[in-house]
């Protein structure tokens, strides 16, 4: 987990090519957001890889990674469940896709005042964010990714969204300096579950799940 580049390299390689196999298997086109996940996130992985090469700092590398991590993600993982979910579940999960919005303009609008740094620290990276009222930006932010999961009443994306969650508590608890990286890398395997999910009849799931 996030341990040198080359880890990084390998792990994001491994995800992104699961999050290919899960875009041949779909079929629905309101799953695609959802089904691009592992994707997205074994790229963000790859993209850290850069981040370990060229020592951290304030690069083009670190605002990638930084703009995946925080706004991108806060925004495409709520309205990717409320894309996929049926018609019954889609009321409860405008809360957690208006969170992600509003979430995602502030730290958008953060990082564009007050670019990421990273910092290489041991088998890990720092991400240091300035970004004012932080407390809020986090509730809002773990609102929008785990609560859409929770919400969104399928059984394995609910499975996904207690991992993460539980994810989320041990990597603040044991990386405080490094909660981002380790957090995003922990979603990053967590998300394997989304190949099973796209395999699986999604239609009778979600409807038994609504």
């Amino acid at each position: 987990m996030c341990w040198s580049a080359t880890a990084d390299l390998a792990a994001g390689a491994g995800i992104a090519a699961v999050g290919v196999a899960c875009l041949v298997r779909l079929r629905r086109v309101s799953d695609l957001p959802l089904a691009a996940l592992p994707l997205l996130l074994g790229i963000h992985q790859i993209i850290e890889s850069a981040v370990w090469r060229t020592g951290g700092g304030t690069g083009p590398a670190t605002t990638a990674w930084a703009v995946v991590a925080l706004p991108l993600l806060a925004v495409w993982v709520p309205l990717g469940v409320l894309l996929a979910a049926p018609p019954a579940a889609r009321r409860r999960l405008l809360i957690p896709a208006a969170a992600g919005l509003a979430t995602a303009a502030a730290l958008a609008y953060g990082l564009a005042d007050r670019p990421a740094t990273a910092e290489i620290r041991g088998h890990t990276v720092g991400y240091l964010l300035a970004l004012p009222y932080a407390p809020p930006l986090v509730a809002g932010y773990l609102a929008a990714t785990v609560g859409a999961l929770l919400l969104g009443g399928d059984p394995l994306l609910r499975l996904l969204g207690g991992l993460v969650g539980a994810g989320a508590v041990i990597c603040a608890s044991l990386w405080r300096l490094e909660f981002l990286s380790t957090w995003c890398a922990f979603a990053a395997v967590a998300a394997l579950l989304m190949f099973g999910w796209v395999g699986r009849n999604r239609a009778a799931g979600w409807a038994d799940a609504a």
